[in-house]
């Protein structure tokens, strides 16, 4: 972890909040990576906290499956599994496709326009074949997609698996075919929530996340075996 987290910079959080999400952000983007050793004085130094907030916060960690503590070691950022992957995408898509009636009662014309200007920029990082500014905008969609709903509960849910989405989905991206193919269907999407076409957009909509979750299972899979056959 960097110097750059300043603990303080948010004062209507509680400490062991702030601490639990810069630690939990630096898990899932990699920057914490499996095996790493969290020692609790160092971190306490590092975000100029007292140990007792950073031990909440990993406990919190522990509770979700980030950290483990292990004997004589200390705290270990563990790894993600394929089934803890596939977990993620399972609870997204779920939730997704419950929102989608939602969104299509709830859709007014402002939104369609807003949805069509994202696509706009991802059209345009598709052409330069930008991939991680594709992978940005691709959550943007969604998001803005899901928040055209007013079912606060679900999206409250899918907001917290955010950055977990964000990481993952974007090695779906990385897939030449599946970004290309996916960008079509966003577009139809966005035709179909305009069209008020429900059946046509939980069909499609159903399809495309399951073509994202098993292109990036399937990538992740691909990742394990190369390294167990570099062994």
């Amino acid at each position: 972890m960097t110097d750059q987290f300043d603990i303080h910079n948010d004062e209507n959080k509680p400490i062991r909040d702030i601490a639990y999400e810069k630690l939990k952000h630096s898990i899932i983007t990699g920057e914490l990576p499996p095996g790493y050793r969290i020692v609790e004085t160092v971190y306490a130094n590092k975000l100029h906290i007292s140990r007792t907030p950073l031990r909440e916060a990993l406990r919190k960690l522990e509770l979700e499956g980030l950290v483990q503590y292990e004997l004589r070691k200390g705290v270990i950022v563990c790894a993600f599994t394929i089934s803890d992957i596939d977990e993620i995408f399972t609870i997204r898509n779920a939730m997704m496709m419950l929102l989608l009636p939602s969104v299509i009662e709830q859709a007014r014309p402002e939104d369609i326009r807003a949805l069509r200007d994202v696509l706009r920029d991802m059209d345009v990082a598709l052409s330069r074949q930008d991939c991680d500014a594709l992978a940005v905008y691709n959550r943007q969609f969604h998001g803005k997609m899901e928040h055209i709903s007013d079912k606060k509960r679900i999206l409250n849910v899918i907001d917290s698996q955010e950055e977990y989405i964000i990481r993952f989905s974007s090695i779906a991206i990385s897939n030449y075919r599946h970004r290309e193919q996916a960008q079509y269907e966003h577009h139809q999407m966005v035709d179909l929530i305009e069209q008020r076409n429900l059946e046509g957009l939980e069909k499609l909509m159903n399809s495309h996340l399951e073509e994202s979750r098993q292109t990036c299972l399937d990538a992740l899979r691909g990742k394990q075996r190369g390294k167990s056959e570099g062994r």
